[in-house]
């Protein structure tokens, strides 16, 4: 292959994981190992490699030395090999066939759409666990290839590859539990239902980011198709209807939703979001991360039935019926303003003489006394005030500190201030 300003992976493994680039570490992961390597190999003793390789933007075209690969990946468990430019998935195979214990495989960002995948190829990847393909433009037939020849394959990444369809093998994948393909433009029900035949045993779907516009399936399928499903994200998909929420309902083994970015939930505040889709997922027990206690779970609920109360009959939801069944009918809760008071009508009493007046609660005792200096005609360094709750069974209590803010005094409408001079 004619690339002269790429570069092989064995060469860029002896320039990162030299001594001098990568010194002796301890830790999970991060011992060295320096394995026995044929006699007068130029390496020898040289490279410190830890089980967890990243190479990823390093401008890899090509394999290197198998001899090489072989001698200084045995024991390597993970490779990321994202941001390259491995076009050929020949080269690819000559690296991963000689990294035996390889688990975790990232090949995101490499322009591997150029070469088609051969089943040969393929069958050095068998051990692998996590593939990740995330804008490598890899194609349905590359994907069932893969499939077909990574029996204990457990999680696929396959976002950022513009698909639009969904393409499925002739045979099914069992393994597979976590699929991630966000950022493709899947609008279509009857591509993502396909996923479902395709994996079986899917636990974990995320499809955040495709524009997938409804649900369009029947319950009963829905059960069939996903029968493991345990968690799926719809963030920033295009779902309208609240049907297409309550649909969730009918995959037997979800616990986890995430719903953020939908067009049906943008007209709603924060707090009508979360808890009307509390109120309609009742098994799922995490929602856009967040743990849903009993307690939230149980005040969503309640919220659901007064959101409904005043709706007309033909417009209520299905749940609302359960719901009341549950709960009962309730009063919508009434409407309690807890902002703190800020003025109070209080009688200024002075002398013989009672006047009435409004004060704001946010000033202090020195700027009451301004304010009552005409009133009284006393000047503010002679006023003494003291202020008389209408309600409380205790004497006056004097207003002695200047800066106190009258707010602190609990002051309400009907309540006495009385002003005496210091001189009398």
């Amino acid at each position: 292959m004619d690339q002269p300003s790429g570069r092989s992976f064995m060469q860029v493994l002896c320039e990162k994981y030299s001594p001098e680039n990568f010194p002796y570490r301890r830790g999970p992961g991060m011992g060295v190992h320096v394995p026995a390597t044929p006699q007068g190999s130029p390496m020898k003793d040289r490279l410190n490699l830890p089980s967890v390789l990243v190479l990823n933007s390093c401008g890899i075209t090509c394999a290197g030395d198998e001899r090489e690969i072989a001698a200084f990946c045995a024991h390597v468990s993970e490779l990321d090999l994202s941001d390259n430019k491995l076009e050929d998935w020949h080269e690819v195979s000559k690296i991963v066939s000689n990294v035996p214990q390889l688990e975790f495989l990232n090949l995101s960002s490499n322009p591997l759409n150029l070469s088609v995948l051969e089943r040969t190829c393929a069958g050095s990847f068998s051990g692998v666990r996590k593939l990740v393909l995330n804008n490598s433009k890899a194609s349905w037939e590359t994907v069932h290839t893969i499939l077909q020849e990574l029996p204990d394959l457990e999680e696929l990444f396959l976002c950022l590859n513009d698909y639009e369809t969904v393409s499925c093998p002739s045979v099914c994948c069992h393994s597979l539990k976590l699929l991630h393909i966000t950022d493709n433009n899947l609008q279509d029900w009857t591509e993502i239902r396909k996923l479902g035949v395709m994996f079986p045993s899917l636990d974990t779907l995320v499809l955040a980011n495709n524009h997938l516009n409804a649900i369009e399936e029947p319950a009963d399928s829905l059960a069939r198709l996903f029968p493991n499903l345990r968690s799926i994200s719809l963030h920033k998909s295009g779902l309208q209807s609240w049907e297409d929420i309550d649909k969730l309902n009918s995959f037997p083994k979800l616990e986890e939703v995430r719903l953020l970015g939908i067009p049906l939930l943008q007209p709603y505040t924060t707090e009508e979001r979360r808890k009307l889709v509390v109120a309609r997922l009742p098994s799922v027990s995490k929602l856009n991360g967040s743990v849903v206690t009993d307690g939230e779970r149980e005040d969503s609920e309640r919220f659901f039935i007064r959101y409904y109360v005043d709706v007309p009959q033909e417009d209520v939801p299905f749940r609302y019926h359960e719901l009341i069944t549950k709960y009962g009918k309730l009063e919508p809760l009434a409407e309690v303003d807890l902002r703190p008071q800020s003025s109070a009508k209080v009688e200024v009493h002075f002398n013989d003489q009672v006047e009435e007046m409004s004060i704001r609660l946010d000033q202090t005792v020195a700027e009451l006394k301004k304010q009552l200096k005409t009133l009284v005609q006393l000047p503010t360094s002679s006023m003494l005030l003291y202020y008389l709750d209408h309600e409380a069974p205790f004497g006056p209590e004097e207003m002695k500190y200047s800066s106190r803010a009258l707010h602190s005094f609990g002051i309400r409408d009907g309540d006495k201030i009385f002003v005496e001079s210091k001189t009398k």
